[in-house]
């Protein structure tokens, strides 16, 4: 005989189903990857021209500046241009409401009257602008003249300002100093990432024939790569640091880097970043001071079969690696906090709206935070600074021990390597 059922007012407990966070459509993100590319590729390119290749550039022959100011003018420009078919891609997908494409919309957008319509506007008129400044230095009859730097920095400033109208808010906050504490830290993320992964994309423009002149290459490339290095180092702290609020604000905890999907893209966003870093340190600490103790020791040689091998390629993964975080970052949806939060509340109420999940308000700010805040800084510049001096020193020791072996440094090319 089957045992009666118990009153429906007893029945076990049973919990909703835990909230789906899907990644959202491929499609989307392409999209998004675009628009980043292009932008920040625009920034990162004139900031690597008037940083640091044209600076190296300018202290050797006319011929080298007009060549290499030229060859990464062209490129921003061509860039700066398509940032705005992109920048209308993105809006018009957005925009669509089956999906597709609605130009008419994204068009209608820009500088509707609203400030989120005004910042859509500038972000579409500023790159553009960037692009028409750097125009003129493509010619090479006026990319070594007395306009290149004025003209660089308004494109750069034009292109900084393009970034930073993506993530300035649009409405009056209602807390004034986290809402610019928090546009601050988006600005250095931002645009750290352009002038890291811009940069490492015009290295490889410049080490392809025809912008620098043979003779020129050792007197070029080592003080090029020693000025972009300075500033990839400055990025990677801007990155850090930004990186480490942005984690703070959004994720409580490791374990809601396994838990979430938001951590699990974080984490291969932070895994891909590490690769990155590691090529990077392989570049700072082995190959720059080789290069820089063969030019030091007056031998070209050994530093042309570097420079067109090894660096190259180390690069080229390098850049691939920063357009993959590119790629990336657009998967990243609302908040490991949340996800957690909401996946918590499902667990426990059977009558959960999945639609309607309540959401954690944001982090208050605490004297620990900005304690530990401070030491997290402290110790990323420290680490910054000293690495870029230890590679200072291993190059000038490399030259030391290059210029007491100067009979190894006058075998063919194949022995002395």
């Amino acid at each position: 005989m089957p045992l009666p059922l118990p009153p429906s007012d007893v029945l076990p407990y049973t919990a909703a189903a835990a909230p789906s966070t899907p990644l959202g459509p491929f499609e989307d993100s392409a999209v998004a990857w675009t628009t980043w590319a292009t932008l920040m590729g625009f920034t990162g390119l004139v900031a690597l021209a008037l940083l640091a290749a044209g600076p190296a550039a300018a202290r050797l022959t006319p011929g080298t500046l007009a060549g290499v100011t030229a060859r990464l003018a062209r490129a921003a420009a061509v860039l700066g241009v398509l940032a705005v078919p992109a920048v209308l891609t993105d809006l018009a997908h957005g925009a669509s409401e089956n999906g597709g494409y609605d130009y008419s919309a994204a068009w209608s957008a820009l500088y509707d009257g609203s400030n989120a319509g005004r910042l859509l506007g500038l972000e579409v008129t500023l790159v553009l602008a960037g692009a028409v400044l750097v125009a003129p230095l493509t010619l090479r009859r006026y990319a070594a003249g007395p306009a290149r730097r004025p003209l660089l920095a308004a494109g750069l400033a034009a292109g900084a300002v393009a970034l930073g109208t993506t993530k300035f808010p649009d409405a009056v906050p209602d807390d004034w100093s986290r809402t610019t504490f928090e546009t601050a830290m988006w600005m250095l993320h931002l645009l750290g990432g352009a002038v890291w992964t811009g940069g490492l994309v015009g290295l490889l423009l410049l080490a392809a024939p025809g912008a620098v002149a043979p003779a020129d290459r050792g007197a070029f490339w080592s003080p090029a790569i020693r000025r972009f290095s300075a500033a990839a180092m400055s990025c990677v702290t801007a990155i850090a640091l930004s990186g480490l609020f942005l984690y703070w604000e959004h994720v409580d905890g490791l374990s809601q880097l396994l838990s979430t999907m938001y951590g699990r893209v974080l984490g291969v966003k932070i895994l891909i970043f590490g690769t990155l870093l590691l090529l990077g340190a392989f570049n700072q600490f082995w190959l720059h001071p080789r290069i820089d103790a063969l030019r030091e020791a007056g031998d070209r040689r050994p530093a042309h079969v570097l420079l067109l091998r090894t660096f190259p390629s180390v690069v080229a993964a390098e850049a691939v690696l920063a357009l993959s975080v590119l790629f990336v970052a657009p998967f990243l949806h609302g908040s490991a906090r949340n996800q957690a939060y909401q996946a918590d509340v499902a667990a426990h109420s059977p009558t959960v709206d999945p639609g309607n999940l309540p959401k954690l308000p944001q982090k208050e700010v605490s004297a620990a935070t900005w304690v530990w805040g401070t030491g997290e800084t402290l110790l990323v510049l420290a680490l910054m600074v000293g690495g870029y001096v230890l590679s200072g020193r291993l190059a000038r020791r490399r030259a030391a021990r290059t210029a007491d072996a100067a009979p190894v440094l006058a075998a063919p090319v194949g022995e002395a390597l």
